[in-house]
């Protein structure tokens, strides 16, 4: 039985193996590690952190193919395979996969492209022909996206010809809120302003202050004021219902009537 096991036939593939998945484990450390270092003063939320996680992600996967290609190679020597044939001859079957493999090809030369050009990356919540959501995956070929209700897109690289990329730069809160004809509108103004100043200190994820902005609407029932505030990137809608839910509280506080649609109906004689 022994005898068996210590053909290099069996026990060689056998070394090889677990060196590659060792040798992919320490490469995976590495990286880990730099990147971690690289990552220690960044925020979670930031480009810079996605873009060194995704430059992670990918540089794993390179390693794990080029590791794989050559325990391939190596198991085959094993056997008795020429392997520089096998090379000589990828030349050869290069020029025929090239034919047959065109659109894998563009989809690595996109990929890279969008890397190297900083596009987007992994957490960054974008638009690809009309599908909205964050990006889970960024390989050389295909991209994933999940949108809010769970659905994940994958996109072939070579077809992500525009992107728009809301994670990049600060998202802005838009508040309108209506005000009876009737109030007092120093008064309004004032509660406004003060409003804004304590939520401007009260608030997370702001990235400057709140802003009364005055009225931006004569509508057919009420006044429109309007309230913007830049915030963190893609978190403007939850900082936007804060603000109406204590707006709403400062109004009932000091006694200022938020309208409701009204028809006057007038009767001929």
């Amino acid at each position: 039985m022994l005898e068996k096991i210590m053909i290099p036939e069996i026990y060689l593939p056998i070394i090889y193996i677990c060196f590659a998945i060792l040798l992919n484990g320490i490469c995976k450390r590495v990286i880990g590690t730099i990147i971690k270092s690289k990552q220690k003063n960044l925020n979670k939320n930031s480009y810079n952190y996605k873009k060194t996680e995704t430059f992670r992600v990918l540089m794993n996967n390179i390693i794990k193919y080029v590791i794989i290609l050559f325990l391939v190679l190596a198991i085959l020597t094993v056997y008795g395979v020429n392997v520089t044939s096998i090379l000589a001859g990828l030349g050869i079957a290069g020029v025929v996969a090239s034919l047959a493999l065109q659109d894998l090809a563009k989809d690595i030369i996109a990929g890279m492209g969008i890397i190297l050009e900083n596009q987007y990356a992994m957490g960054d919540t974008i638009s690809i022909n009309g599908f909205k959501g964050e990006v889970v995956f960024l390989g050389l070929k295909t991209t994933r996206i999940r949108s809010w209700e769970g659905e994940v897109k994958i996109l072939a690289n070579r077809n992500i010809t525009e992107v728009t990329n809301y994670s990049i730069s600060s998202s802005l809160a838009v508040v309108d809120i209506s005000v009876n004809y009737n109030e007092d509108l120093d008064k309004v103004e004032r509660v406004l302003n003060e409003l804004a100043s304590d939520l401007t200190k009260k608030l997370p994820k702001l990235k400057g202050e709140v802003e009364v902005l005055g009225i931006e609407q004569l509508s057919d029932s009420a006044l429109v004021y309007r309230l913007t505030v830049p915030t963190v990137s893609m978190e403007q809608y939850g900082i936007a219902r804060q603000i109406r839910k204590e707006i709403i509280l400062c109004f009932k506080k000091n006694n200022i009537n938020i309208p409701y649609n009204q028809i006057e109906v007038h009767h001929g004689k």
